[in-house]
């Protein structure tokens, strides 16, 4: 017959004082821990997350805003200028660097839908749920002077978007239908529409620059060329697209803001 015993000494881990340090056993052969490498990874992968959480990405905030914000436009050639619309109608101009607002204008009643900018930085353009279209001046007015929109546009149904074309006087608008305006005329010079839900937004490509995308309310994603009369194609997805971008270093890709979560 064999015996175990189980030896407990108090004086292995009792402090003879109250004084003393705890004593803790601790085995410092490597070859008696199996789980020495689990506890090497979970600690590399704590010290990661430590760092991201203290890495700070987060810079700064640009307060002024009476309501939420409905969208954002970066200037073609300043990287320091930032336009914002919201939903009470107004459109803020910042200073990045100083993260200030430069300019206030109140342009819609409602919704602020689309804010686009000239190539040339002249003026801009926007769009809101009161059906007009609106060009702005990007110089701010005199002092003592009462802002004015230099051109206002009245249209048929609510504007969702709006965006400027990369080189020619053209501009697009989204609603029920993609309309083709021209900076000198007060009606689109082409439209085109595929289904019947509303577009939700639209952007020119930037190398390519008569071909267009859009999103739609049915989840759907719509290709135009401009010197054609009717649409090139349609993408339909799973779930609705809230936003189109092109990638600026290769245009042959964009890029949707999906309802997914991806």
């Amino acid at each position: 017959m064999r015996v175990k015993v189980l030896v407990r000494n108090p004086d292995d881990y009792v402090r003879e004082t109250k004084r003393d340090v705890h004593k803790v056993p601790r085995n410092y052969d490597p070859s008696l821990h199996p789980f020495d490498v689990a506890r090497e990874y979970t600690r590399a992968l704590n010290a990661t997350k430590l760092e991201r959480v203290f890495a700070k990405p987060f810079i700064g905030s640009l307060d002024g805003h009476k309501d939420s914000v409905h969208c954002l436009v970066k200037h073609p050639k300043s990287l320091s200028t930032l336009l914002s619309g919201s939903c009470d109608g107004e459109i803020k101009i910042w200073d990045l660097p100083k993260q200030e607002c430069t300019r206030t204008i109140t342009a819609h009643t409602g919704y602020t839908r689309g804010v686009c900018i000239q190539p040339d930085c002249q003026s801009l353009f926007s769009v809101g749920d009161d059906k007009i279209i609106k060009q702005w001046k990007m110089e701010p007015p005199a002092y003592g002077q009462v802002e004015e929109p230099l051109m206002t546009i009245l249209g048929k149904t609510i504007f969702t978007g709006i965006d400027h074309h990369w080189k020619d006087p053209v501009y697009a608008t989204c609603g029920e239908r993609v309309d083709i305006w021209d900076e000198h005329r007060t009606e689109p010079v082409r439209s085109f529409t595929w289904g019947l839900d509303s577009i939700t937004s639209l952007k020119f490509n930037p190398v390519e620059t008569n071909l267009l995308a859009s999103t739609a309310s049915d989840r759907n994603i719509v290709l135009y060329d401009m010197r054609g009369a009717t649409p090139l194609r349609k993408v339909i997805l799973e779930m609705r697209s809230n936003a189109i971008a092109w990638n600026p270093m290769e245009t042959f890709i964009f890029t949707v803001a999906n309802e997914d979560f991806k």
